[in-house]
């Protein structure tokens, strides 16, 4: 036997010493190794084109020759190049995207397309139309009838051609050329099936979009391998994007060499023959499940695995079967739910248990946001009292008003849950009716809800059938659903804006200077907009010989014309005793193309950049007009502008009024008017269609009275189908102007003129100092 010497044990005793520091040494080294390596690349670089070398004085040398870096003992300087731009050329302005996935190419996961015929276009299509696109991000109806009327809320594309493999290639045509750069996935389905939507989108959004995949209920073909297999149609199937891209060029031979009677047999023989691709139900771990829906069989008796689970349930013969699948689907999603929830609750309830709080910290009802908790006396929430009849918290102000509409729904939906409630708790040993409510109180919680407290008078009837009338408080709260973004319109920030600014006689003292406002901000910019003048002359006016009340403003835009070329203010002459904006609104119209985005202003109005994007985005053809509310200076006398710090010895300022905006730098500068509505964004076609509609309601003297008191506002809102979008623009900045509120008005419309100028002299704050002083100097 051979014994270690002393050497080896000394070698094997540092060696387990220094073992807990060899990762320490080998990653020194490495690190060494790599910085070292690094170096020696940085020094071959070539020069960074936005970095100049500083060499010799004679000015920047030439960097490219090896021999000139080794022998510079000069460092490199990094020097900042700034931006010039030519002033002889002209200027471009720079379009961005509405929204930023357009610019970053991003993609939409899902789109489905429904193959649909003449027969069941207004029948089953419908049917499918209602029970899973408001799941999707587009719905799509493709079928070979000629000119097919699409129903209401669906897209229909007509190809011209019944034969099925002709319309299945015209659908991928079209898929491919209008949407193969925006999703990811597209899903193609017959109208007699009946599709699980949340499961189907669960499905895409678990799948990778980088795989070549047909997916759906696989099907052999008669006669061919067990590799050759297709996607059964009825039952729907996907295709990836990368797929579609690659079967494009295929399709026109597919179509003349490939004969069938089915389309999705001849887009799986497409497939294999032209890709080698066949259908698979299965891929990456997501089974897709189908279930095939015997005749005559009830859903609501339906209860087998393969149901519950199935993503596409075929065939559906008829529309009202396919909505009684769509009830059972919707119970059993919802039960599901509900058992989350529950499964949920408990969790969090042994969890709290744990926490620092215990469970005093258990917020009700279990797993929603706990309420608000205000820092200060100013943020406390009110709660509002009402009863059956009535409410106690008026929006104008009125200490008590009927309680109708939609606040009347709510209340009473609140008390029959709350009855609900309570029977369920405790029957059957009682069993509740309501008699009356006693009291009500509400409130909305911006990190909850809506919270209700009820006092109910009740009669509690027991098995036996006593009863007894009792008083019980019960506390219920309608939470935040999931916010969604609605579909809507797209919109561009290119679209021409066409302002137009009625003048009177007594505002062409003020004109001039909108005028060099607007030159400031749309022309020296050089903004996509124009300017029309509406010059309202009273009826003996401006006559030949007489002296022309506008001949100064005439001036002033003639010379805006002259310093910047190119540009075009029009005007317009208008006779007229009593002018009303809608009359006005009238003359502007026939003048311009449908198409036209309008914006009306008025003199007091300073329109920005800003303003006019607000304007483009916020006005949709055909969807929304946008009215915005403009910013409206106090009463300098009332309320001085001051600035934020105030002058020295000043002391501190006065705290601003509700409504004020603190940005202006004013204690009390001004307030949002509310009542105001002269400002507004439209398109003339909107417009004409609903002035088309009111001369269509009204007639005769009726449109005539109904004319002088109305304004473009109430005209949408009253005559119009659109959506009224009602804003604060912090952009429109208008001088303290007292409004002249014609006697012609509305009484509505008068109310609101007359509250705009009240309410535009100046704060509550400001208006009582005022006051004050007045009845001081009046003592004295």
């Amino acid at each position: 036997m051979r014994t270690a010497g002393p050497s080896t044990m000394r070698l094997s005793s540092l060696l387990a010493l220094l073992r807990p520091a060899l990762p320490l040494i080998l990653g020194l080294s490495l690190g060494c190794s790599l910085s070292l390596l690094r170096v020696s690349w940085i020094q071959g670089e070539g020069e960074d084109p936005c970095v100049e070398a500083v060499g010799e004085p004679g000015g920047p040398q030439n960097p490219d020759s090896k021999t000139w870096l080794e022998q510079s003992d000069e460092e490199f300087k990094p020097r900042i190049v700034p931006y010039y731009r030519d002033p002889n050329k002209p200027y471009k302005k720079v379009l961005r995207t509405r929204y930023i996935q357009t610019e970053l190419g991003s993609r939409e996961r899902l789109l489905v397309a429904v193959l649909t015929s003449r027969a069941t276009l207004s029948t089953l299509a419908v049917a499918v139309n209602r029970t899973v696109a408001h799941h999707f991000p587009r719905l799509l109806y493709f079928t070979g009838q000629r000119g097919a009327r699409a129903p209401a809320g669906m897209q229909v594309v007509s190809h011209g051609d019944e034969r099925p493999a002709w319309l299945m290639s015209e659908t991928l045509r079209y898929l491919h050329t209008h949407f193969g750069a925006d999703y990811d996935w597209f899903f193609i389905m017959q109208d007699d099936t009946y599709v699980q939507a949340p499961r189907l989108a669960a499905l895409a959004g678990h799948l990778s979009i980088n795989q070549d995949l047909y997916l759906g209920r696989a099907e052999e073909f008669i006669g061919a391998g067990e590799q050759a297999r297709y996607c059964h149609g009825g039952f729907g199937y996907l295709l990836s994007r990368s797929l579609l891209l690659r079967l494009r060029p295929h399709l026109d031979g597919c179509r003349g060499d490939i004969l069938s009677a089915r389309p999705d047999e001849w887009l799986g023989r497409c497939l294999i023959d032209s890709l080698g691709i066949g259908c698979v139900s299965q891929h990456q771990g997501q089974q897709y499940h189908s279930f095939e829906l015997a005749k005559n069989r009830d859903p609501e008796k339906e209860g087998s695995p393969a149901f519950l689970s199935a993503f596409a349930v075929h065939p559906v013969s008829e529309g009202t079967l396919m909505y009684r699948l769509h009830k059972r689907f919707s119970t059993l999603e919802l039960e599901r739910t509900y058992s989350e929830i529950e499964q949920l609750q408990a969790q969090i309830r042994n969890l709290t248990a744990l926490t620092p709080e215990g469970e005093a910290g258990l917020s009700w009802p279990v797993g929603l946001p706990a309420p608000f908790t205000p820092r200060s006396r100013f943020e406390v929430l009110g709660w509002d009292y009402f009863t059956e009849q009535h409410t106690f918290s008026c929006a104008d102000g009125a200490p008590k008003c009927p309680l109708q509409g939609a606040s009347r729904a709510d209340v009473g939906d609140a008390v029959e849950t709350a009855l609900e409630q309570l029977n369920r708790r405790y029957q059957p040993r009682l069993r509740f009716q309501k008699q009356r409510l006693l009291n009500g109180y509400r409130r909305f919680d911006p990190a909850r809800g809506m919270e209700y407290t009820l006092d109910l008078l009740l009669e509690a009837v027991t098995q036996r059938g006593h009863r007894r009338a009792l008083a019980r408080r019960v506390s219920l709260l309608r939470p935040l659903s999931r916010v969604e973004i609605l579909p809507m319109p797209y919109v561009t920030e290119a679209t021409r804006v066409q302002l137009v600014l009625p003048l009177l006689v007594a505002e062409a003292a003020v004109a001039p200077a909108f005028l060099e406002a607007f030159a400031a901000s749309v022309l020296e910019p050089r903004e996509h907009a124009l300017l029309t003048l509406l010059l309202v002359y009273e009826p003996r006016e401006g006559g030949r010989g007489a002296l022309d009340p506008f001949l100064g403003v005439k001036a002033a835009a003639a010379e805006l014309e002259r310093r910047y070329p190119g540009t075009r203010l029009a005007w317009l002459a208008v006779r007229a005793e009593a002018p009303s904006q809608v009359r006005l609104m009238d003359v502007v119209s026939k003048k311009h193309p449908v198409d036209t985005l309008f914006f009306l202003t008025t003199v007091w109005t300073r329109p920005g950049p800003e303003v006019l994007n607000r304007c483009r985005m916020n006005a949709i053809s055909g969807w929304q007009a946008f009215f915005p509310v403009h910013f409206q200076e106090f009463h300098p006398t009332l309320a001085p502008q001051r600035s934020p710090a105030g002058p020295p010895g000043s002391g501190p300022d006065p705290p601003s009024p509700p409504g004020a905006d603190p940005a202006r730098g004013a204690p009390g500068g001004g307030r949002f008017d509310r009542q105001a509505s002269a400002e507004g964004c439209f398109y003339n076609a909107d417009y004409l269609a609903a002035r088309a509609r009111l001369a269509a309601e009204l007639a005769g003297q009726e449109e005539e009275e109904a004319l002088e008191g109305l304004e473009v506002m109430d005209v949408f809102l009253r005559f119009s189908g659109l959506h009224l979008f009602r804003a604060v623009e912090p952009g429109l900045v208008q001088k303290f102007s007292l409004r002249d509120c014609s006697p012609r008005l509305s009484e509505e419309l008068y109310h609101r003129c007359r509250l705009s100028n009240l309410e535009g002299l100046a704060g509550r704050a400001q208006l009582a100092m005022a006051l004050f002083e007045q009845e001081q100097g009046n003592s004295t």
